[in-house]
Order: structure tokens, then C-alpha cells, then sequence
């Protein structure tokens, strides 16, 4: 697998006291702890069927958790990896193995920890692959539909702001259109700290709390909103792109992004978004994630506490995202249609597959050349959470106050691109100098790094333009 080679220390969980080696330690049996009770309830519900689909169903969900259990064990216990089987889809089976012969002996622990996490997740896939009655089956869909649900405050109050904005009209003056322009950015930064898998544990109105963007900008500890609106403010019928973290609210935010930009501004002609293809870090969207955002936000069952007038904001604003869709200004990568398994000899779904690839971003010139083709189109690529903030500076133990550009190795000045990142693991780089040492002081050590707390705002633009 080609490699550019940080210069610095890549984060592993055979360092004591990273995050690294807790989420190995701790979060990672406990997602899987998750996908086994989920399993054992459809177990459960099955068993009194006649039925011998059914019965067969349930015969293989056993063989699964047996599967889920043996890997929670060999987590546990710090065992080498194990090449993929090919599964027929993804085709990147390989391209693990590859990865797992050049690091031959690698533990879960002693391998790099980005590695590991996208060879879990990878693993993960293949089980359900193989099955019979499976190869559908998303084991997180159940976590991710109900905490989309506990977002209907924020849903309505956003909806509401943005159909305001709609009535009003686009707006065209400049002064007016950096303040909103920086308003929906930093929604859409903060709707990032609900990630699944590390806040499954949050009550509803602590849900509610993280998805507020009134914690201020002195929690973000770099800025380059300013940076970002120079290079667009000046923008006409361009093309933007989102690389998508989150479902559920942090998906929805999206969306009310790319509607600001076509809507209100004159910056955006389109909007392509990017999900991923199969499970992923539990949250991550998958394209029915993006049909199901739709059919909740247009049924009136769905979040039971609204008012009609409420459930009439959401109606406003889906009917005008549903025509977006179909006029190819809101553009999925990828078929909108497309099933887990499905996609083979699709060129977008090819190009796709990179995001489930164990390839930090700095790879990605030389492994996906066609999707960074299709990048340089693209006015600004925003790249939303943590794990694309990881894969794009290599998940390495930078300088804190090092350089960002210098970071993205190779990537560096190909596309014009934006990190829209809480913080919920140990690199980060970017920082004036001091600051790192600051919160070190004033939260404990390393704590501000992966508590989702603090944010970062980082901007590179491509050279030559």
C-alpha cells in the first residue's frame, strides 16, 4: 500500500494514556457488546416463528454473536490481525491484506491505531457479507434512528431560522452574507459532536446541549472561517462538496448548509455529497441514512412532541431539499438508491470505496487520482468530523502548533479544502503557540484533546489559484 510517511509518530494504542489505547481497551468490545445485543434481540423476536426462514435466520444470528464474541476476545487479548476474506464487495479486501503483510505481526495494539479501527469496521463488513440473511444488515441503524430522534429541539429551531432566511430572500449584501455565511458553519461544526460512537451513552437533554453552537468561538481553537470566506466570497455557480461524517442531525445540518449556499447565496450552483458505502464508525452516513432523513423529517409520527406548526416547518423545508434533489443541486455521489453489496462496475461507487479504506488522505494522489480530479472541480471541499480530520493529517503525534498545510503531506495545496472538526482524539495540529500547554494546564492533560469540548476551523487552499 503506498505511503507517505509522517515525520513524526502516527497514534497507536501501544501508547499508554492515548485515546488510541482506551478506544481499544474500552469503546471498541463496548460497540461491539452493542452490536450483539442488537442481534439477540432480533434473536429474540424471531425464535417464536414457525417460519424456516426464520428459524435459519436465527441460526445464523447465533453464529454471528459467536463471531462478535470471539472478537471482543481477540481485542482483548492483543492477537494479530487476520487478512479479510474476499467478500465479492467491497473489492478492497486486498488492499487490507496488502497493508497486513507489510505491518506482518501487528496486533490490535501495536498496529497503527487508524489501521486498526478501519480494518475493525472493514471486519466487521465481512461478517454480515458472508451471511445469508445479513448482507443488509446495518447493526447501528437502531442507535443512530434514535438519537436523531432525541434532535427534534434543534431540528425545529433550525428548520424555523432557515425558512425565515428563505422568505426573506437571497441576500446581497456582502456584510450581511459573512455573518450568515459564518453562523452556518459553525452549526454545522458543532452538529459534529454527536458522534455514536463515542456519546451512545448521553441522555437526551445532554444530546440537545452538545448540539447547541452557543458554547462560543473561545472553544475553537483554530479559525479559519475568515480564511474560507475570502476564497468564496467572491464565488458565482460553483460546485461544493461535503465529505460526510455523521447521520442523523449532524447529516441535517449538511443539508442546511448546502441549502444556505443555493438558496441565499450566489456562491453554489451544486452540492455533491459524499457518504460511505458500508457501516462505519458507527454513525457514518450510509445512503439510506439520507432517505431515511427525509421520510422521518416528513412523518408527523416520527418526532411525536411537535406542534403542526413545528411539523409544518419540517414539511417547508424537506419539500424544498426533495425538489433540490431532484433538479441535482443537493447531488449524492453516489445512486441514492444503492444497497450495501450493490454498486459493482459503478464508476461512483468505485471512487467511493476510498472512504472506507485504511488510506489516510495524504494517499490519496496517487491511489485515487480520479476522485482528486473530481476535487479540483470543486470550489471548497469541506471535510466534516474527526476521523476525516484524522485520515487527513495521518493521525500522527504533530506539533501542536505545527503546521496544518504541512500535515496533509501530499494533499497539500492539490484542492481547496476546509476541516470542520470537534476534537475527540489525541493529534491536532495547527495551534498558536501555548495553546496546547494552556488547556493542558486548565483541563488536565491531553483531556481537551478528546472530550469533544473544543473545536478546530482549518483551511488550505490549492496553489496556483
Amino acid at each position: 500500500m503506498p505511503h507517505w510517511i509522517p515525520p513524526v509518530p502516527v497514534s497507536s494504542a501501544s501508547q499508554p494514556y492515548s485515546f488510541a489505547c482506551e478506544s481499544t481497551k474500552t469503546r471498541w468490545p463496548k460497540i461491539l457488546t452493542g452490536i450483539v445485543d442488537e442481534l439477540s434481540k432480533l434473536n429474540h423476536q424471531l425464535s417464536s416463528s414457525d417460519k424456516e426462514e426464520d428459524k435459519d435466520k436465527v441460526k445464523e444470528g447465533k453464529e454471528l454473536i459467536e463471531k462478535m464474541s470471539g472478537l471482543i476476545y481477540e481485542i482483548k487479548t492483543d492477537k494479530p490481525l487476520k487478512p479479510l476474506e474476499d467478500t465479492g464487495y467491497p473489492h478492497d479486501h486486498a488492499v487490507y491484506n496488502e497493508e497486513l503483510a507489510r505491518q506482518e505481526g501487528k496486533t490490535w495494539f501495536t498496529a497503527s491505531w487508524l489501521f486498526a479501527e478501519c480494518y475493525l469496521y472493514r471486519l466487521l463488513r465481512s461478517f454480515f457479507s458472508l451471511s445469508t440473511h445479513f448482507t443488509s444488515f446495518d447493526p447501528f441503524s437502531s442507535q443512530k434512528l434514535s438519537t436523531w430522534r432525541s434532535s427534534s429541539t434543534s431540528v425545529v429551531q433550525l428548520s424555523s431560522t432557515l425558512n425565515e432566511l428563505v422568505e426573506k430572500g437571497r441576500v446581497e449584501d456582502k456584510g450581511e452574507l459573512r455573518r450568515d455565511w459564518r453562523i452556518m458553519m459553525e452549526t454545522m461544526l458543532w452538529g459534529n459532536a454527536t458522534d455514536l460512537s463515542l456519546l451512545t451513552s448521553l441522555t437526551h437533554e445532554q444530546i440537545q446541549e452538545l448540539q447547541s453552537v452557543e458554547r462560543g468561538r473561545e472553544y475553537t481553537l483554530r479559525d479559519d472561517l475568515e480564511k474560507a470566506w475570502e476564497h468564496v466570497k467572491d464565488s458565482k455557480d460553483e460546485r461544493f462538496d461535503i465529505v460526510l461524517d455523521n447521520s442523523g442531525f449532524e447529516l441535517f445540518t449538511d443539508l442546511v448548509l448546502a441549502d444556505f449556499l443555493i438558496t441565499l447565496t450566489p456562491f453554489a450552483r451544486k452540492v455533491v455529497i459524499h457518504p460511505k458505502l458500508i457501516p462505519w464508525f458507527v454513525s457514518d452516513v450510509l445512503p439510506h441514512d439520507f432517505e431515511i432523513l427525509f421520510s422521518t423529517l416528513s412523518d408527523p409520527l416520527f418526532f411525536p412532541s411537535l406542534s403542526s406548526s413545528d411539523q409544518q416547518e419540517l414539511e417547508t423545508l424537506v419539500t424544498r431539499w426533495k425538489g433540490y434533489v431532484e433538479s441535482g443541486q443537493f447531488e449524492l455521489s453516489v445512486p441514492r438508491s444503492l444497497q450495501m453489496g450493490e454498486g459493482s462496475g459503478n464508476k461512483s461507487v468505485e471512487l467511493a470505496e476510498f472512504w472506507t479504506s485504511p488510506y489516510p488522505f495524504s494517499d490519496l494522489p496517487l491511489v485515487a487520482p480520479e476522485l482528486l480530479e473530481e476535487f479540483k472541480k470543486s470550489k471548497l471541499v469541506i471535510f466534516k468530523g474527526d476521523l476525516n480530520y484524522r485520515k487527513l493529517v495521518s493521525d500522527a503525534w504533530w506539533e501542536p502548533s505545527g503546521s496544518f498545510e504541512d500535515a496533509l503531506g501530499p494533499l497539500g495545496g492539490k484542492i481547496n479544502l476546509l476541516s470542520l472538526r470537534t476534537l475527540k482524539a489525541d493529534t491536532v495540529v495547527g495551534l498558536s503557540p501555548g495553546k496546547a500547554e494552556e488547556l493542558d494546564e486548565k483541563e488536565g492533560k491531553g483531556t481537551w484533546r478528546v472530550n469533544g469540548k473544543y473545536a478546530v476551523v482549518s483551511f488550505a487552499g490549492r496553489e496556483n489559484e
